[in-house]
């Protein structure tokens, strides 16, 4: 669920060398879970294929059909961030645990009712957004404890690696459900016919999804993630870790530039997804078969850029491989414009999905990479709404669009913005975060003879410097940078004033809602932002040091 140093915009740089995705998954545990995860993977795309094709057959309504990815990603999207501030403040391997058991019984409950002739369609949608609740509420957990197995700088292929098992499960899920689906309900059908065939081959897809959940469940058991350490602050509230969640994104610019360009590049990029069923039937003149081998070919494409694309992120750089990505995306969605026949854009598609991946797995990385372990599940989840959210709301305007003006101009529209997309990397520049930047300092216990309720508040915190006037500047261009940190961890405000006077004397002042909200700043508090804390006693007149006041509000 992604995002201060002692300066304030570091250049972007080539991230260091990595290992390969083979080293990772030579890591005991982490190759369990990776196969775990593969299965899990599969099992999710075989009940998507089997509820898309079972509304199809059940009512023939292309309405409905797209209500069941409606009621796949929605959760996801309504529930991501909450299920980021659980996974960052309670038990992970509990909610993994729980949100698969309810996805288990949900899953054998609806093959029940299927095989008995008694599912709908509601009954059918009804279950796909359980199952899509419960996928919602663990992810964020799973992804942090992925990120736990493996030394923080095999992360990036880490997460390469299980990018490569999800792109292979939608190729593959698909494909295992609509043989075991066809193989089925036409033996029913020769015996019953009717529904009964439809109803029973997507029960039998269903009960063969339930192995994958299965296998995950029992990896988990065996390997639960890390427990949070122990804590002796007051523990975050859902609606208040929301908060803080959302204020780290907004003041961590690392965070928030990752978030943006993921949002942009989703927009522009949804068009081609959003059309390609248009695409094949009525520019190239394809069927149902032709349509999956368009789906196969960005899935492929995926594939092998998982395999590549840890050298190429060495070799280019991060700015570098995502402008040659938007470059390649937008040649893609003009070739599929532009051309009546099959084969180039089979090819084209297959760069596409390359593009696709190799854009989205290194928005991923840079945003986890960048987060402390505090709100790193958050950070993800956030990254999950960037992406999920201007792709839906991106897919509906580019099919009004498409009928508006035609599927030609509207995918070159969309090409023309996933070029403009180039002009973000410099206003919003991308970045792996620092081991410095991610790592939390020490908590230091607040030595005061009279500690104050948790809720009360607003508190008020100055800091008190006395300097050489004649380092003013040197002074204030270091304490402007300790205004991100203060607000990224909890401040609702912050200023540096001058004592008029003392021309020597500063004020730093901040303001936090609650007293247990500035407990939580500190604890929050990174190995960076001490070091600029260090730099600024540096400048300090001889004989001085910092004085803090607290002050809590009374009326």
């Amino acid at each position: 669920m992604a995002q201060a140093s002692p300066t304030p915009s570091p250049t972007p740089a080539a991230p260091p060398v990595q290992a390969s995705i083979w080293v990772t998954l030579r890591h005991r545990s982490f190759r369990s879970l990776w196969i775990a995860s593969a299965a899990y993977f599969i099992a999710n795309a075989m009940y998507g294929m089997a509820a898309s094709w079972l509304m199809v057959e059940l009512t023939g309504s292309s309405f409905l059909a797209a209500l069941v990815q409606t009621a796949v990603f929605l959760p996801m999207f309504v529930l991501a961030l909450p299920a980021g501030v659980l996974a960052d403040t309670t038990d992970r391997g509990r909610l993994i645990f729980w949100a698969l058991v309810v996805q288990a019984a949900s899953v054998v409950l609806l093959a029940a009712l299927m095989f008995a002739g008694w599912g709908g369609p509601a009954t059918l949608l009804l279950f796909t957004v359980i199952s899509g609740c419960c996928t919602a509420m663990m992810s964020p957990a799973w992804n942090s404890a992925v990120g736990e197995i493996l030394p923080r700088d095999a992360l990036p292929q880490a997460i390469t690696a299980m990018s490569i098992a999800y792109n292979g499960a939608r190729a593959l899920g698909p494909a295992l459900a609509g043989v075991v689906y066809g193989v089925v309900s036409g033996l029913v059908n020769g015996q019953a016919g009717g529904a009964v065939g439809s109803l029973v081959g997507g029960g039998a897809v269903f009960v063969l999804a339930l192995g994958g959940i299965g296998v995950l469940m029992r990896d988990l058991h065996r390997r639960p993630p890390k427990p949070h350490p122990p804590s002796k602050l007051p523990p975050e509230r859902l609606w208040g870790g929301t908060l803080a969640g959302l204020r780290y994104a907004w003041h961590a610019e690392t965070i928030l530039a990752q978030l943006v360009r993921t949002a942009a590049y989703s927009a522009a990029g949804s068009a081609l997804w959003a059309l390609l069923p248009v695409i094949g039937q009525q520019r190239l003149g394809l069927g149902a078969e032709g349509f999956g081998g368009l789906m196969g070919c960005l899935g492929a494409g995926a594939v092998a850029a998982g395999l590549s694309i840890g050298p190429l992120r060495q070799r280019l750089g991060l700015e570098r491989l995502i402008a040659n990505c938007c470059w390649v995306f937008a040649v893609v969605m003009a070739v599929a414009a532009l051309s009546r026949w099959a084969w180039p854009v089979y090819l084209a598609l297959v760069a596409g999905g390359g593009a696709w991946m190799a854009v989205m797995n290194t928005f991923n990385t840079a945003t986890q990479t960048s987060a402390p372990p505090w709100v790193r599940s958050r950070a993800t989840a956030m990254h999950v709404l960037s992406a999920l959210g201007p792709f839906a709301v991106g897919s509906a305007f580019w099919g009004a669009v498409a009928g508006l003006l035609g599927l030609q101009a509207a995918l070159l529209v969309a090409a023309a913005l996933m070029l403009a997309n180039l002009l973000l990397a410099r206003r919003f520049p991308l970045r792996m975060g620092a081991v410095q930047e991610v790592t939390q300092a020490p908590f230091r216990d607040l030595l005061l003879a009279d500690q104050p309720d948790p809720a009360a508040g607003p508190v008020a915190v100055e800091l008190s410097y006395r300097i050489d006037p004649a380092m003013a500047d040197a002074f204030l261009a270091l304490a402007i940078q300790l205004k991100g940190p203060r607000q990224r961890d909890g401040a609702t405000f912050w200023r540096i004033y001058r004592d008029l006077d003392d021309a020597g004397r500063y004020i730093e002042r901040f303001i936090v809602t609650s007293w247990a909200d500035y407990l939580h700043q500190r604890a929050r508090q990174t190995v960076a932002d001490q070091e600029i804390e260090a730099q600024l006693r540096d400048l300090l007149l001889p004989d001085e040091r910092v004085v803090m006041q607290h002050y809590i509000a009374e009326r």
